[in-house]
């Protein structure tokens, strides 16, 4: 992999402060503060600063203050005035201005002979102030900056006062600070307030939101996108401060956020902490440090027992920590580090004995409150070395965690006490079936599945609890990208080893008629299902019955099977055990998913509302995670595509390593890019629903993914390979048998094959299609049935093609299929535009304004480019809106693929329309952006 860059190549999160400065400059004189702690970002902001177009006229001095212990009086601004000597060629100066000579004498050279030297050293200094002022003056435009002024000497902070109060009108002064370390808070060694006339702004720089360090880390690694974990891990970790940020990313080789804890601190910031930690007293040094143990913000009263402070030296310890910048006061007067780095830093300058010194100080706190908090006592516990509290307490926090709803943290738990070598049997059996349990309604896959799989060879891991290890290790896989075919086998052979488990092997069983998974045969999947079925009628046990159910109903529903219609009553709406109501919102989800698969989407949106009110503090983000990218399925169908795109995409960002919940997500967006006529996007996206590995995919999303790609060769006019995608797609479908999942490719395969003048294969596939849905609930499928035999209707002309395109239409309206309903409408237009019909223009621009209402903006211009080509003027646009600086509908399509980096050339492809328009829509959308070119559009 490519090492990361040291700097973001763009300004992150700063866009208001940077405007308020360029107004600032823009207004001489003025006067410019920049505050913000250690690494925020104002050095940065100052570098944008100066690289702006805007600052060519003014001449751009800058000096710098040093952390010297003796620093040079007025070192800085003497600092920036060494290099201005090629300015002061033709300019009278004041003779006292002179005084500079000695004092730079980089300029010396064009400065006049010194006055003489006064005997008042308070008049002498004056003249120095008079002198720095004059020469300034005579430069022109000028941008003083000083940097880091909470260092500098006071002689400095009184020339910038001098300065600031009086300064000459052609001067902006701008200076950046700590405000923490600057005397008294205050950089100027008093308050300051402009005078009349002195245009001033104060900029506060505050850390970058979650949402920001995302955008930042995305600039640094030069990537897109990085998943949403990442950067809430990162930002936990750095609390948003940008050189922190940069400084992880640099240590790191992958944008992995469990790597990100292993991250050493990086020098510059331990050595600003050790810097700081040394000018505290004693007693504060120990209230930092015991901070840093305790690792979370605490009270005054756990600092001061923890730190062995006297509670009357407390409060005084406290205040220095603060002031220097070592410890921040969170919320309920607590305090801690600003971020985690902080924190390492102090912790990592006590010794081995110090530190277990102080962890069985914070254990023995701890241990008397109440609520207890395990996840402490368990920390501190292992650190202080004490390894059976470590169990026990962190057995009981991950206990907790799931109680609360966290999985993710009751897994890491389970995995960390796992790695123990000390463990008995015992321990490992019931530790190894408990992270099972949790990791399998998780996200985070890939973590548990190692440490799963290293259990299955562990000596000390009974029978019973392999097989129990083994099948949720099953669970896993057949989530997994590249998974599902592995996982079916490990699950299959969990199933011997689980003999004495009868309710576990009868879930593995019910995992293995899901039949949506890969390219089994459905004849294999109903084996497994008939005995789950005979098991649940003889079942008891409600949490069983309702495990099973969850999986049984959903299967058989999305297959078509009639029958689930008179079950659903023996689902309850909810249950006061948590376990059943985990299965119960795992039951109607999966049932909402199985509706929307075969065209119940009234049904499908009650069952998913339903189960997404059940998974709330049930902790299983997986099936809220199949439950969400089904609500996205069910807008795509149902033509609900306003923030369709924009949904997708950050839902993908969390759930990107779960196939089931990113292989949908993925389908629609390659859907939503095939409309759009974004042919990158959409082949990018329908590689990953599953057409790549079709024995890894969640079938029917795979059919989907070859509808899709069919469409889309279609679209750009490659008959060939539209028919060669749908021949993959109905091989698969073939092979598994499941006919009601064809509502999407099979009109997309007939339609290719007519095109290609392969109609007796189209009329075979109708055959074939009306066959397999003999008896099956599937309403979606009927449609597209009916959308079948008319498509091939119209290729053979016969008589009763637009009555079969009006009844499918009719269909498609009936189920909400906004989308299908304006392409068959489409079709009905041309068909009757064949036929001479002169209604069927009027028609088609109806149907272009539905496309565009959906956002469908390829299929939109499409139908307008056949009004043109009907020989029909297209409608003047006298009289409608006039959008002023604003873009219109056609130059935010033209706008969206220049930022896709799109030539002319292809734009007009894309949307139907010559070159010459293209090249005039262009001209408009960067003159109303504001930009002068693409390359200034991309950046």
């Amino acid at each position: 992999m490519t090492p990361p860059r040291t700097s973001s190549p763009v300004l992150v999160g700063r866009g208001d402060e940077l405007a308020a400065v360029l107004h600032a400059v823009a207004s001489q004189p003025s006067v410019v503060l920049v505050a913000g702690e250690a690494g925020v970002g104002k050095s940065r902001l100052v570098r944008e600063l100066l690289g702006r177009p805007e600052l060519r006229p003014l001449r751009v001095l800058t000096g710098f203050c040093q952390p010297l212990r003796e620093p040079f009086p007025y070192g800085a601004v003497l600092d920036a005035l060494r290099n201005v000597g090629g300015y002061l060629g033709r300019v009278s100066l004041s003779p006292v201005t002179g005084v500079l000579r000695p004092l730079v004498p980089e300029i010396a050279a064009h400065l006049p002979e010194p006055p003489e030297r006064p005997d008042d050293p308070r008049h002498e200094r004056h003249h120095l102030f008079r002198a720095v002022r004059e020469l300034l003056g005579a430069l022109g435009p000028v941008l003083l900056v000083v940097e880091d002024l909470h260092w500098a000497d006071d002689g400095c902070r009184h020339l910038l006062r001098f300065l600031m109060s009086d300064p000459p009108p052609n001067l902006t002064t701008l200076v950046t600070y700590r405000r923490e370390d600057a005397p008294g808070g205050m950089p100027l060694g008093s308050a300051y307030r402009p005078p009349a006339g002195v245009a001033s702004v104060l900029v506060e720089l505050d850390p970058l939101d979650v949402d920001e360090v995302h955008d930042l880390t995305a600039a640094i690694l030069d990537v897109d996108a990085v998943p949403a974990e990442f950067a809430a891990r990162l930002h936990e970790r750095t609390a948003g401060i940008p050189f922190v940020v940069e400084e992880m990313l640099r240590a790191l080789r992958d944008p992995d956020w469990r790597l990100l804890d292993a991250v050493e601190v990086p020098a510059l910031l331990r050595d600003a902490m050790a810097e700081r930690l040394a000018r505290l007293p004693a007693t504060g040094r120990r209230i930092a440090q015991a901070a840093a143990v305790l690792g979370v913000p605490a009270t005054e009263e756990l600092l001061a027992e923890v730190g062995a402070v006297a509670p009357a030296r407390a409060r005084s310890a406290i205040t220095h920590a603060l002031h220097s910048g070592v410890l921040h006061e969170s919320a309920g007067v607590r305090y801690g580090f600003r971020h985690a780095l902080a924190q390492q830093a102090v912790y990592d300058t006590l010794t081995g004995p110090e530190r277990q010194r102080l962890h069985l100080r914070a254990l023995a706190a701890l241990d008397q409150v109440t609520p207890r908090p395990f996840m402490q006592l368990a920390e501190h516990s292992r650190r202080a070395g004490l390894l059976a509290d470590w169990l026990r307490h962190g057995e009981a926090a991950a206990d907790r965690a799931l109680e609360v709803g966290d999985p993710s943290t009751a897994t890491h738990l389970f995995q960390r006490l796992l790695d123990e070598a000390s463990l008995t049997s015992a321990d490992v059996d019931r530790l190894a079936v408990k992270l099972g349990q949790v990791a399998r309604g998780g996200l985070d896959q890939h973590d548990p599945r190692a440490t799963l799989e290293r259990l299955l060879n562990d000596h000390r891991l009974s029978t019973a609890a392999r097989g129990e290890v083994r099948l949720n290790l099953g669970f896993l896989l057949i989530r997994q990208f590249h998974g599902p075919q592995h996982g079916r086998d490990v699950i299959e052979h969990a199933i011997a080893e689980l003999a004495e488990r009868p309710d576990l092997a009868m879930r593995a069983r019910a995992v293995l008629g899901q039949p949506f998974v890969g390219a089994t045969p459905l004849a294999d999947h109903l084996r497994w299902m008939r005995e789950v079925d005979e098991f649940i009628a003889g079942c008891d046990d409600d949490e069983v019955r309702f495990a099973l159910l969850a999986n049984q109903l959903g299967s058989r529903m999305c297959i078509g099977d009639h029958t689930v219609m008179s079950e659903l009553d023996r689902l309850p709406d909810t249950a006061s055990d948590v376990g059943i109501r985990r299965n119960l919102a795992r039951a109607h989800c999966n049932l909402a998913d199985a509706f929307a698969l075969v065209g119940h989407f009234d049904l499908a949106r009650d069952f998913l509302d339903r189960g997404l009110r059940l998974t709330v503090g049930a902790g299983v983000p997986f099936t809220e995670g199949t439950g969400q990218s089904t609500r996205i399925h069910l807008d795509w169908y149902t033509g609900e595509w306003g923030s369709l795109a924009d949904r997708a995409t950050r839902l993908l960002e969390e759930y990107r390593e779960m196939l089931p919940v990113a292989g949908e997500i993925n389908l629609v967006l390659g859907c939503l890019a095939v409309a759009r006529g974004d042919w990158g996007a959409a082949e990018r996206h329908l590689a990953d629903s599953g057409v790549r590995s079709v024995e890894n995919s969640i079938t029917p999303v795979a059919l989907g993914g070859f509808a899709a790609l069919t469409r889309l060769w279609s679209e750009r006019g490659e008959p060939e390979r539209a028919c060669a995608e749908a021949d993959r797609g109905l091989d698969l479908a073939r092979r598994k048998g499941v006919w009601a999942w064809l509502g999407e490719l099979a009109p997309a395969a007939v339609d290719a094959f007519c095109a290609a003048g392969r109609t007796e294969d189209a009329a075979k596939l109708v055959e074939e299609f009306d066959a397999g849905l003999a008896d099956r609930d599937a309403p979606l499928a009927h449609v597209a049935l009916k959308v079948c035999r008319a498509l091939v209707a119209v290729q053979r002309e016969d008589d009763d093609a637009v009555f079969l395109l009006h009844d499918a239409r009719r269909a498609a309206d009936d189920l909400g299929l906004r989308y299908y309903s304006a392409v068959l409408s489409e079709r009905i237009a041309l068909v009757e535009l064949e036929h001479g019909d002169e209604t069927a223009v009027a028609a088609l621009g109806e149907v272009a304004a539905r496309f565009d209402a959906l956002g469908a903006s390829r299929d939109a211009a499409r139908c307008r480019h056949l009004v043109r080509g009907a020989g029909v003027a297209t409608p003047s646009r006298r009289g409608r809106r006039g959008y002023g600086n604003a873009l219109s509908p056609r130059e935010q399509d033209v706008a969206r693929l220049l930022a896709q980096g799109r030539t002319n050339r292809e734009i007009a492809d894309v949307l139907f329309l010559s070159p010459r328009t293209v090249e005039q829509h262009v001209a408009r959308v960067l003159r109303k952006l504001g930009v002068a070119s693409r390359a200034d559009l991309l950046a």
